[in-house]
């Protein structure tokens, strides 16, 4: 039997069975179930399993982290064993029990579930963008921006981002129980060239108005229109009625209404960071950044942080750059640097070996390892990488270092970088490497932790130690 197969199994019987699962998706690393009777699910034993990198409860919601590449394998295994397709979202209000949800918390659960299955098509695409754009700054292969070669990998890398308001009006339609092809044309009415042509109340629309701002408002608009008309319209005809009286007054809607208020939305996002950012000069820019990054990494520990993804597209479409993309980065590499620091002190083997399975990832921009098996078991070192995380986002945006798109943290971001920024985000990377450490060396460790560690961890991150993959981004 396949080793993801034989896990699959595993998982799902410690969640009580087929019967007692709802519903199920994943993310790049994590497996993400909501059950029937969370009094079903063996927590304990779940948590124990080999491969298992930890399990995070959020909304009632059971994350449980895998890694890239093996969570998706599981996912499908899963899924075959269930009948429950692996990127189905249901309604499952009734089995939510976590009693410090906020509607703050749901909305990003929301936008999280809307943007996480496009995770990889725009990694994918943000790489080879980033590429492309190594090979035209350096002059590696003599290209210039009239090259059919950088012609054709620049059509391939945009094709995600140019209709991405498709994708997102899809899983927008399927979140909030529309269907997902009418999600789809709401997301094409924001992008649609020909309503350029189009005059309302003296003024042009303007096609692209609003970007994913208006798309998750006209999609979310379609998904209600549909219900309500559904239930005044007979069954024999519905097929018919529905989606045309839907879609007629959506589109209304969205030129009269949720465009411009979406634009109103998104430049009010974009002006505001971008505020934030530069006021108070060089010393303002420091202090922004160092906020936005050293409190990034709670956001990632609750799984809700895949909902700024609008954010950084946005900032993208406005500006061209994306200037929050390498401060909040910068929260992986304190926890590098504050994992390096405790392999050094401890004597605990069990922590060296989690350690070393999970360095080279978090350099790679995966921190889920470091995070869950490492720094917050301990409790301190978490505090103190994040420390080292506000001096590496207070270095990037005092600098103002962007990126040109989004994909990967770490060292890989350094494909992603506009122009001339590579020098900047070296130092404010290397920076936080070098706060997190120091921190921790100082205050964050002390080798009292390796008993306590030995006691309460061991079952827990033993696993981690053999993990080949781990964890999530930013």
């Amino acid at each position: 039997m396949e080793k993801e197969q034989e896990l699959s199994r595993s998982i799902l019987e410690l969640l009580g069975g087929q019967e007692n699962l709802t519903s199920l998706s994943h993310c790049m690393t994590r497996l993400r179930v909501t059950t029937r009777d969370p009094q079903k699910i063996r927590l304990a034993e779940l948590k124990e399993l080999p491969d298992v990198m930890g399990v995070v409860q959020s909304a009632g919601q059971y994350q449980i982290i895998l890694g890239p590449g093996k969570v998706t394998k599981v996912a499908q295994h899963m899924a075959r064993e269930t009948g429950i397709k692996a990127d189905e979202v249901q309604d499952v209000k009734a089995s939510i029990q976590d009693q410090n949800r906020t509607p703050f918390k749901l909305f990003l659960r929301r936008l999280a579930s809307i943007f996480i299955p496009l995770i990889p098509a725009i990694v994918a695409s943000g790489m080879l963008l980033g590429l492309t754009n190594v090979f035209l700054h350096t002059d590696l292969f003599g290209l210039t921006p009239e090259s059919q070669t950088v012609v054709l990998l620049t059509a391939i890398s945009k094709v995600v981002f140019t209709y991405l308001a498709i994708f997102v009006g899809i899983n927008t339609a399927r979140e909030f129980g529309g269907t997902p092809a009418l999600g789809g044309i709401a997301g094409g009415l924001i992008i649609f060239p020909d309503i350029g042509k189009i005059t309302l109340f003296g003024e042009a629309l303007v096609p692209g108005r609003g970007g994913l701002i208006g798309v998750l408002l006209a999609a979310w608009f379609i998904s209600v229109a549909e219900r309500h008309i559904r239930r005044y319209i007979p069954a024999a005809i519905d097929i018919i009625v529905t989606p045309t009286l839907a879609l007629l007054v959506t589109g209304l809607a969205t030129y009269i209404l949720l465009q411009p208020l979406g634009g109103f939305i998104a430049d009010g996002i974009t002006d505001g960071l971008k505020l934030l950012l530069e006021a108070g000069g060089t010393v303002g820019a420091a202090l922004s950044g160092a906020v936005l990054a050293g409190t990034f990494l709670p956001l990632v520990i609750t799984g809700l942080h895949q909902g700024l993804i609008p954010i950084h597209m946005e900032l993208l479409d406005k500006t061209g750059l994306d200037p929050l993309w390498p401060i909040l980065g910068m929260a992986g590499a304190g926890q590098v640097g504050a994992a390096l620091a405790i392999y050094l002190k401890t004597k605990n083997n069990t922590l060296r070996n989690v350690i070393k399975g999970g360095l080279p990832v978090g350099v790679l921009g995966i921190g889920e390892p470091l995070i869950y098996g490492v720094t917050l078991p301990l409790g301190r070192p978490f505090l103190t990488a994040c420390l080292g995380a506000a001096v590496g986002g207070a270095i990037q945006s005092a600098l103002g270092t962007a990126t040109i798109a989004i994909g990967v943290s770490g060292l890989p971001a350094a494909f992603l970088l506009a122009k001339g920024h590579l020098l900047t985000f070296l130092i404010g990377i290397l920076a936080a490497y070098g706060a997190g450490f120091l921190f921790t060396w100082l205050f964050g460790y002390k080798r009292a932790m390796d008993q306590t560690f030995t006691k309460e961890n061991t079952a827990s991150t033993k696993k981690t130690a053999t993990a080949s993959s781990v964890g999530s981004p930013s």
